[in-house]
């Protein structure tokens, strides 16, 4: 058996741990990586990366900001690969503002990737696993939304993308109730703070320092803190889990 799983938003640190994790084979089965993004150069080499190590990947292009971009990405990574059997749905954006200054471009920039490029990405896989589902009642998919412990618990000068994660917490939520029946099961996790290329300049800051200082753990997640978690929802024993939305931060959500 082929499992074919798509990761959207495979560029940044946190996508990338989850394509090595996916590529390391731990499920009882080979597989074959769709990998789509805008960095479609970045892209490439992740390809490189995974077809030197012996596995399987295909490249897509996809801006999830632009719906026909969406419907054509999924369309040509199932041409390419064969039917999508896992979506793990991880792009995301953000910008550190108060709510009083946010613009409509601003706000835009956030919601349109965040919730309405993941919601679009989400149902366009679907209908093809629907589809499929109707010919054959036993197949079982699965969706992960990567969400936030920002969209269950408000933080400050990120509003917006707080916001957005909330509504993608609802939002597997909804996808569970009304999916679950075709033999998808769609959950979401929430990390915490996270150490990316984007923020390890913060937490090497005295203000970044206090935060951590602050954490139960006293060090922000790494990428690989997701693994465990991630093949749990991918895999074959979460056959029973739907609609659960998971944190994994550290103890974060303690207080």
């Amino acid at each position: 058996m082929t499992f074919r799983v798509a990761v959207v938003g495979a560029t940044g640190n946190v996508g990338r741990e989850m394509l090595n994790i996916l590529d390391e084979r731990k499920f009882p089965a080979d597989e074959v990586v769709v990998l789509a993004s805008r960095r479609i150069e970045r892209l490439k080499e992740l390809r490189a990366e995974i077809e030197a190590d012996g596995g399987a990947a295909h490249v897509v292009a996809l801006d999830v900001t632009d719906f026909a971009s969406i419907k054509s990405a999924i369309a040509h990574a199932e041409t390419e690969a064969g039917p999508i059997d896992i979506l793990v749905n991880n792009s995301g954006v953000s910008t550190t503002q108060r709510l009083v200054d946010v613009t409509p471009e601003d706000y835009s920039f956030v919601m349109d990737t965040n919730l309405r490029g993941s919601f679009f990405v989400a149902q366009q896989t679907a209908k093809r696993m629907i589809a499929r589902a109707k010919g054959d009642p036993k197949k079982q998919h699965r969706i992960i939304n990567i969400a936030s412990m920002a969209g269950l618990q408000v933080l400050p000068q990120i509003g917006v993308y707080c916001m957005s994660k909330a509504g993608m917490v609802h939002m597997t939520r909804a996808m569970a109730v009304e999916w679950g029946k075709y033999g998808i099961n769609t959950n979401a996790i929430c990390p915490g703070y996270i150490s990316t290329e984007i923020n390890e300049d913060y937490f090497a800051t005295e203000q970044g320092k206090k935060l951590i200082e602050m954490l139960p753990n006293k060090r922000p997640g790494k990428p690989e803190d997701l693994d465990g978690l991630l093949l749990l929802l991918a895999g074959e024993d979460s056959h029973f889990i739907n609609g659960a939305i998971i944190s994994a931060d550290g103890g974060m959500s303690t207080f």
